[in-house]
């Protein structure tokens, strides 16, 4: 019995050995076919659209978003995060990614984006314009000037002579819609896309002085990137005439 006991705990610890082997090897490998891409949050929808296209042209690679203010993702590659892909809302995040040697070769310009105000459905507050946020009493939600929105809307500000004092800043853009859509607020300033996404959750609000800060999205594969191939592909997937005609189809402009 005793013999027999010691060969069972000798196979088992043989068999774990094995099996943890095996599992270490199947994780890196998984690894190697993930692609890491960080993304400004206004682009969720139409990059999931373009990573499903990336996907079922790469059978072996699964491609996993981060989405975010393009300012925090900057700092989060800052901090070495890992990641193969970044696409920024404007070109000054994307600067900082260079600066940083964090870009493998030249970004490329894919997309522009224009401000609109999104109201709740039945606009409470019978919103008109963009004069109308900085009246009194209007409940109004912004993104915070360190991210594209909210220099966007900074700069729209100071063209106009409207001075709008928010109830609150956002850090993306999607949490600034979320208000909107919640009914925490009367109105918000987001993209054109995040309008046309959201449907009839919210009514957008045109307005010619958006005119004044149109927002051009940048992106480039990570030079610390294990899959630069795969990122570059992806890249060029963006900026290629299928990735294209979806950023069209969510409202993108050209760059």
């Amino acid at each position: 019995m005793r013999r027999w006991a010691a060969a069972a705990v000798v196979l088992a610890l043989a068999t774990g050995t094995a099996c943890g082997s095996g599992g270490e090897g199947s994780s890196e490998s998984e690894e190697s076919k993930t692609l890491t891409v960080y993304a400004a949050a206004s682009l969720t929808s139409s990059f999931e659209e373009i990573g499903k296209q990336f996907e079922a042209d790469h059978k072996e690679v699964k491609v996993r978003f981060s989405f975010g203010g393009s300012s925090d993702l900057v700092a989060q590659l800052q901090q070495g995060a890992p990641a193969d892909v970044f696409a920024s809302a404007d070109t000054a995040n994307m600067e900082k990614a260079t600066a940083d040697d964090l870009v493998e070769g030249e970004p490329v310009d894919f997309a522009t984006n224009t401000l609109e105000i999104a109201v709740p459905p039945d606009n409470p507050a019978g919103v008109a314009s963009l004069e109308d946020l900085g009246k009194s009493g209007t409940q109004v939600v912004v993104c915070a000037t360190e991210v594209p929105c909210g220099a966007a809307t900074e700069k729209v500000e100071q063209a106009s002579g409207v001075e709008i004092n928010p109830t609150s800043e956002e850090q993306s853009v999607t949490d600034v819609l979320n208000k909107v859509t919640t009914g925490e607020a009367d109105a918000g300033l987001v993209y054109v896309t995040d309008v046309q996404a959201a449907g009839d959750k919210v009514q957008g609000i045109e307005f010619p002085e958006s005119s004044a800060a149109v927002n051009t999205y940048p992106i480039g594969a990570l030079a610390g990137s294990k899959n630069k191939d795969l990122a570059q592909e992806f890249v060029d997937l963006v900026a290629g005439e299928a990735g294209q005609q979806i950023l069209a189809d969510a409202g993108f402009a050209k760059p």
